[in-house]
């Protein structure tokens, strides 16, 4: 007679929380902080903040849709705050002091702090675009807006004014 063997016990293998999300999941953030009549330009984009979903801290990271039309902000730089983006599908036209270049699926631009050389991404397109943006959150950036009356400043969260530094009404 065979005496059958039981498993041995195995130990518990602690619940871990992958670090991974579906961007489906993030909710979508279609306003602005821009004061009227700045906000017609950003009526097309919608934002996924997939970075704070993640708990990241030290840089963001936001899935964005551009509608047809649509402009990711007012062309603008920023003095301490380096950005980048990846576009993932579509194409956007990038705007710059250098002119216009039409960017696709695949293709990367990046803005080092402190260039004064302001930047925004256009949907010249009838389809719309998705981009991936990347940024750090370093205390004291400033972001100047070469083609309005308008800068900003961060301090727990940004501030706009008048370039002059004047409240806006």
């Amino acid at each position: 007679m065979s005496a059958e063997l039981s498993p041995e016990p195995q130990p518990k293998q602690p619940t871990v929380s992958l670090p991974a999300i579906d961007p489906a999941t993030v909710s979508v953030r279609t306003g602005t902080i821009y004061p009227d009549p700045f906000k017609a330009t950003v009526a097309g984009r919608q934002k996924q903040a997939l970075g704070n979903a993640l708990g990241l801290k030290n840089f963001g990271v936001n899935q964005v849709t551009l509608a047809p039309g649509g402009a990711s902000a007012l062309r603008h730089w920023h003095t301490k705050q380096d950005e980048f983006i990846y576009v993932l599908s579509g194409e956007i036209t990038l705007v710059t002091e250098a002119g216009e270049q039409v960017l696709g699926a695949g293709m990367a631009a990046g803005f080092p702090a402190g260039q004064a050389n302001g930047h925004q991404l256009v949907n010249r397109t009838d389809v719309e675009a998705v981009y991936l943006e990347v940024g750090d959150r370093l205390p004291g950036d400033e972001v100047i807006y070469p083609d309005v009356d308008l800068a900003g400043q961060q301090s727990y969260g940004w501030q706009l004014t008048h370039k002059d530094g004047t409240p806006l009404a």
